[in-house]
C-alpha cells in the first residue's frame, strides 16, 4: 500500500473520529441543556411563614394545557380595573420576589405574581415550551376566573420573566408590556455564558424576544440597569431598537440586574405607575 492510500485513510478516521466526538457533545448539551438553564428554587426556599404569605396575597392554583398544575398569589386592589402579570428571573420564586411585589402595589394595581413549572410550589419540571403554557394559564385565569378586559392585563417580566412576558404579549392581546433587565434570545446569552464553540447552533430553547418583540401590539416598556452584570445593558437597547411604537426605555442610573427597585428608587416606581396609568387612558379613550 503506497503513503497516499494510507494518509486517506488516516484522515477518514480522523473525520469519523471528530465528527462521532461532535455528535456526542451536542447529545450531551441538548440532554443537559435544562438543567444549565433553569435554576429553579423549590418551596420552602424563599417563602415566608404561611401565616405571613396570607398577609401577601391570595393562594391561587392553576392548571395549563398540558396538565401541570403551577402556583400563582393573586394581590388583589379592588379600586383598580388593571392587572399586572408578574413573571420572575432565573432562581427566583414568588418568595424571593415579595419585596418587589410590595413596592408594586404601591403603585395601585391588582398583581398575579405566577411561579413556573418547577419553581416554588408548582409542579412538572421547566422547558421553554412548559413556561410559555404557564404564561397561557395564568393569563386564561385572568380573564376566565377573574374577568378582567385583554386590554387591561399589563404583562411585565423580569429577565427570564421578560422572554416569557414577550412571548406571551406577542400571542395575546394585552394593555402594555414592561421588559425588565431581560435578553435579546437565548442563543445570545449562550454565545455570553459558555466559552463552547458553536453553542448557539446547539442549543435548542430560543426565547427570541428580538424576533417576538415586533409583533406586540401594545405600549412597551422597557427597563434596564446601566450597570448589569447578568444581561448586557445592550441587549435592552437592541430589543427596543426592534420594538414597534409606541415604547419607552427607562435606564436606570448605577443598577445592576437584581437591584433595580433600591437603586431605581421611587422615580423608577413612577415610571411603572405613569405607564399603567397611561395605559388605562389610552383604552379609555379609545372606547
Amino acid at each position: 500500500m503506497g503513503i497516499v492510500p494510507k494518509v486517506k485513510r488516516l484522515l477518514t478516521m480522523i473525520l469519523v473520529v471528530v465528527a462521532a466526538g461532535t455528535l456526542m457533545v451536542v447529545v450531551f448539551l441538548r440532554v443537559i441543556e435544562n438543567h444549565l438553564i433553569y435554576f429553579p428554587p423549590r418551596y420552602p426556599d424563599g417563602f415566608p411563614s404561611p401565616q405571613a404569605l396570607q398577609q401577601e396575597g391570595e393562594d391561587v392554583w392553576l392548571l395549563t394545557g398540558d396538565g401541570v398544575r403551577i402556583n400563582a398569589l393573586y394581590h388583589s386592589n379592588p379600586a383598580s380595573k388593571q392587572v399586572l402579570l408578574w413573571f420572575h428571573g432565573n432562581a427566583e420564586n414568588i418568595g424571593y420576589g415579595l419585596e418587589q411585589l410590595r413596592a408594586l402595589a404601591t403603585i395601585g394595581i391588582n398583581i398575579l405574581a405566577v411561579d413556573y413549572r418547577g419553581y416554588g410550589k408548582s409542579g412538572g419540571k421547566p422547558d421553554e415550551a412548559g413556561v410559555y403554557r404557564d404564561a397561557d394559564a395564568a393569563y386564561d385565569y385572568l380573564i376566565k376566573e377573574r374577568h378582567f378586559r385583554a386590554q387591561d392585563i399589563i404583562i411585565y417580566g423580569h429577565s427570564l420573566g421578560g422572554a416569557v412576558a414577550v412571548n406571551l404579549a406577542s400571542r395575546r392581546p394585552c394593555g402594555g408590556l414592561i421588559v425588565q433587565s431581560s435578553f435579546t434570545s437565548a442563543r445570545a446569552m449562550a454565545r455570553r455564558m459558555f466559552v463552547i464553540p458553536l453553542i448557539d447552533k446547539v442549543v435548542k430553547s430560543r426565547f427570541d424576544s428580538v424576533q417576538l418583540i415586533r409583533d406586540v401590539h401594545a405600549p412597551i416598556l422597557i427597563v434596564h440597569g446601566m450597570r448589569d452584570e447578568v444581561v448586557p445593558f445592550a441587549m435592552g437597547r437592541q430589543l427596543f431598537a426592534v420594538a414597534p411604537e409606541p415604547k419607552r426605555f427607562y435606564a436606570i442610573e448605577g443598577a445592576g440586574h437584581n437591584n433595580l427597585l433600591p437603586a431605581g428608587g421611587k422615580s423608577y416606581l413612577e415610571c411603572l405607575r405613569r405607564f399603567v396609568a397611561e395605559s388605562a387612558l389610552k383604552h379609555s379613550e379609545s372606547q
